[in-house]
């Protein structure tokens, strides 16, 4: 006689969700089964977000049901009830940076009267063993990194007895080594019976970590299937609703045959647009020199640790290099100043854009404006009007999906909150466009607008800089330069391949054949 089969971890249907007119989830459903690692895609928009409310009680649905391990759901603002059912690991972590991990385990749940912080400490200790995560129960939380913060979230779950954790893009801030270790983590949990729900925009995970894929499109379902069943070109025709073309508009036009480690390309005629000499930051990244040329579009590529980001902020001035300098088109920018950069023609899209690129409280108009208020009004003034129809000509040059100038910025998909950044970026009309991963956290539509949108300041005759660790924000380079703790380690045409490419950021010898394994 064979096993009965355990009820799904999570099983919802008919769900629907409305926010006034608008239709957030139309009549959708998700089966979780336990011990499953089940992908949830969809663009922006999708009604990914709003299922998530609905699985974890924050948002009632107005139709539908849901039920955990068989059981219907807890009642609307029974928190304590929904922490034995489910949890969220959110891309932002939240955990509170200033207690210690042991107080951030068991917040909340203190015990009456006196606090003995030895025992505190011990339970801490035996519920990250139980769950095999190596952190300090006594280290502040702050001091964690993201990967860590992440596995403190899944402890702190399962302690309550979850066994249906949701993870919000867990991957969107960790290197390839980070992420190959949450994975191995993931799946010991798999083997416990724990069912993960993975939400993410990068489509190789989904193959390398789920079982099973569900799409969602406008706020209804559209297929559930096992991913080995699923083609990377249906799921991505699955999500869009178009069928997947051979290549993407903004792909560079290199052949193959540019792929070496000289990095002498047809743009190489004219001067450089932006040069770096002997550029350098201590602690960050050695002696570096590239140049830029019209019409070019400079890859810098690595993992979290490589320098390239700190690289692409030294480039606009947020950070003061140690050596060397900046040239834009032949003259030098003062080192640091963020200020100097602008003027001097550089445009910077930030890769945290909620931190760094948006003012969340003001309207599209006002964000894509912050660079030009100088020429919004005379004598130092803003004029509304001003703002308004500059913004608007930004809206329709960048197809930004809004309302209007005065929607606010905070109300927009992922993509289109992007799409502002750069039209902040842009606004200047800068010589060169730096990018630092323009396209984390965005769908797989919105990527190839944003990404043809940085091709096209090349394309005018400028030049464009992609710091990124991403395959596909790195395919729309004419040249990709591979950074590896610091140091420049190989450098290659378009016609690069995923393999060399990512041996190169690994820190692994690429470009060539020789000895290697197939």
């Amino acid at each position: 006689m064979s096993e009965a089969v355990p009820p799904a971890a999570v099983h919802a249907e008919g769900i629907v969700k409305r926010f006034g007119a608008t239709v957030a989830l139309d009549r959708v459903g998700i089966t979780v089964a336990a011990g499953d690692s089940h992908a949830l895609v969809g663009r922006n928009g999708a009604g990914k977000s709003t299922l998530v409310s609905v699985l974890t009680g924050l948002h009632t649905p107005d139709a539908g049901r849901v039920s955990f391990q068989g059981e219907p759901a807890p009642a609307a603002g029974d928190t304590a009830a929904w922490q034995t059912k489910v949890a969220c690991v959110y891309q932002k972590s939240m955990v509170v940076p200033d207690l210690t991990v042991a107080e951030n385990l068991f917040l909340n749940r203190f015990d009456r009267g006196r606090i003995r912080w030895s025992a505190l400490r011990a339970r801490a200790r035996d519920l990250l063993a139980e769950y095999g995560v190596d952190v300090d129960p006594t280290v502040r939380a702050g001091d964690l990194t993201v990967e860590q913060g992440q596995f403190v979230e899944i402890a702190r779950a399962l302690s309550f007895g979850a066994r249906f954790i949701i993870l919000d893009e867990p991957t969107a801030q960790l290197d390839a080594a980070g992420i190959d270790r949450l994975f191995t983590k993931l799946r010991e949990l798999q083997r416990q019976g724990v069912a993960f729900l993975f939400i993410s925009h990068h489509l190789q995970e989904v193959y390398d970590l789920c079982s099973t894929v569900t799409v969602y499109r406008d706020a209804r379902h559209v297929v559930t299937a096992p991913v080995a069943e699923l083609s990377k070109a249906e799921l991505v025709e699955a999500m869009t609703g178009e069928a997947a073309k051979a290549e993407l508009a903004w792909h560079a036009k290199r052949s193959a045959r540019d792929t070496a480690t000289t990095g002498v390309t047809d743009t190489a005629a004219g001067e450089a647009v932006l040069r770096a000499e002997g550029l350098a930051l201590d602690g960050a990244f050695e002696s570096i020199d590239f140049a830029v040329r019209p019409g070019e579009v400079l890859g810098l590529a690595g993992a979290t640790a490589s320098g390239n980001t700190a690289l692409g902020e030294t480039l606009v001035g947020l950070r003061k290099a140690s050596g060397g300098r900046t040239l834009v088109a032949g003259r030098a920018v003062r080192p640091g100043s963020v200020a100097h950069a602008l003027g001097a023609g550089i445009g910077y899209v930030p890769e945290d854009r909620h931190r760094q690129g948006l003012v969340l409280g003001r309207s599209v108009a006002e964000n894509a404006t912050l660079t030009v208020t100088d020429q919004l009004g005379p004598y130092g003034t803003v004029l509304p009007s001003r703002t308004r129809e500059f913004a608007q000509r930004m809206i329709s040059s960048l197809d930004i999906k809004t309302s209007g100038p005065g929607q606010p910025v905070a109300d927009l998909s992922g993509g289109n909150q992007q799409k502002v950044v750069i039209a902040r970026a842009l606004a200047r009309e800068p010589r060169v466009l730096v990018a630092v991963r323009p396209t984390a956290g965005v769908d797989v539509k919105s990527k190839d607008a944003l990404l043809g949108v940085v091709r096209g300041v090349a394309d005018r005759g400028d030049a464009a800089v992609i710091v990124s660790d991403e395959l596909d924000d790195l395919r729309v380079c004419d040249r990709v330069i591979a950074l590896f703790h610091g140091r420049v380690i190989a450098e290659f045409g378009s016609g690069w391949t995923d393999r060399d490419l990512v041996s190169a950021m690994e820190g692994l010898p690429a470009g060539g054949d020789e000895g290697a394994e197939e």
